[in-house]
């Protein structure tokens, strides 16, 4: 079993450039973590909680059981605005291939920048929101380790065609857990009617949000933007419910893994491309073959010729985690790829990870060996994710 410094060097870590020059920001709630008794650390340039005194793992359980309360306010939040859907949808479906032109007003969907090789700028959440002072615009939450150079390239690509805001103003909460819907509906009975990937505004306790069904964790959960002044308020609010803990972000690490979704820097980056990241889901029909974006030549031929290379879910036998940048080999010792994430799976009990392998050894049940410290470890392909996904969809 991974120990809590393994847990808290490897989420401290996973940012990239998390312990960069200069002074570190904090979040809104800074304060409380510390009243909470929060380990800190350095992540994506902010001073940020990777656990509290019960630890990862029982951080982990506690989201699987109950529910969980994250500060995800290092995360950048930006509204676009046009003088129609139609046209905001328009410019940003020149940056990104997802199709935000059939986005319903109150729905949400996943995305990411392309570059024109194909390869992922960044990955984010996109919704459609309507309301009398913005009128029928998208909200964006993009990466913290990313915003400032995503901001960038919105406004070089996008000032002439759209209404760029950064909501440096507003703070992000994530409520997860099989508790979360039971727990949000006792402070604001509205959230009962929300499906997974719905969007809407809120009042939480008296206090007014943009609230989407959606989270990180494979959960049932909502994240929730709210006004940097207001942040500790609700916190407090929200821990003040039986059910909900604090979560730190070796918990969010570890949680993520073993539902199988991709973490920025480690999983997908301007190396791979949504087709090798086994992402093409996210793209219609209409984007795939109208193109129209950066790289939409690059996926189109792969989407036609296939990849070299997949990422796929990788179980080690035993209990020894294989970390990132660990290499993967075939059974006759060729080295065939490379773990991108991985690490211990509380809710499994068992060694989890992700990685990119030759397409030909992408099938489940395909035997692998991990190169780890100059030993040979046994793995096999398996399917992801490692959790069941619980997203509540009616």
């Amino acid at each position: 079993m991974t120990t809590n410094a393994t847990a808290s060097k490897d989420a401290s870590s996973s940012a990239g450039s998390s312990s960069s020059a200069g002074a570190l920001q904090r979040t809104p709630l800074y304060d409380l973590h510390l009243e909470l008794g929060a380990k800190m650390v350095p992540f994506a340039g902010y001073e940020m909680p990777v656990n509290y005194p019960a630890g990862i793992i029982a951080e982990h359980l506690h989201c699987r059981s109950a529910a969980g309360l994250f500060d995800v306010s290092h995360m950048g939040q930006i509204r676009l605005a046009a003088e129609s859907h139609d046209a905001v949808a328009a410019a940003l479906e020149r940056l990104c291939p997802s199709d935000f032109l059939g986005l319903q007003p109150g729905r949400q969907r996943y995305s990411f920048f392309t570059d024109n090789q194909g390869g992922i700028l960044d990955d984010l959440m996109v919704s459609r929101l309507q309301d009398v002072k913005h009128g029928d615009h998208l909200f964006v939450v993009v990466n913290a380790a990313c915003k400032a150079q995503d901001l960038s390239h919105l406004q070089a690509n996008l000032n002439h065609r759209c209404e760029i805001t950064e909501l440096a103003d507003r703070a992000l909460l994530a409520l997860q857990g099989p508790a979360a819907g039971e727990v949000l509906a006792r402070l604001a009975p509205d959230s009962a009617a929300m499906t997974f990937m719905t969007a809407r505004v809120l009042t939480i306790a008296g206090i007014d949000c943009f609230v989407t069904r959606s989270g990180y964790t494979g959960e049932d959960g909502f994240e929730i933007s709210v006004s940097n002044a207001a942040a500790a308020d609700l916190a407090r609010r929200l821990l003040a419910e039986s059910e909900v803990k604090p979560i730190g972000l070796g918990a969010r690490d570890s949680l993520r893994l073993e539902a199988g979704l991709c973490l920025y820097g480690n999983d997908i980056t301007p190396q791979t491309t949504p087709v090798e990241a086994d992402l093409s889901w996210a793209i219609s029909k209409r984007r795939r073959e109208q193109g129209g974006f950066p790289g939409s030549g690059v996926l189109q031929r792969q989407w036609k010729d296939g990849v070299a290379r997949k990422r796929v879910g990788i179980q080690p036998d035993g209990k020894a985690p294989a970390r990132a940048h660990t290499e993967i080999a075939d059974e006759a010792g060729q080295v065939i790829g490379e773990i991108t994430s991985g690490g211990f799976g509380p809710s499994v009990n068992a060694p989890v990870a992700m990685g990119y392998v030759a397409a030909s050894h992408v099938t489940p049940g395909t035997r692998l060996n991990l190169l780890v410290r100059g030993k040979s470890l046994p793995a096999s392909v398996v399917a992801l994710p490692f959790a069941p996904h619980r997203y509540r969809r009616a």
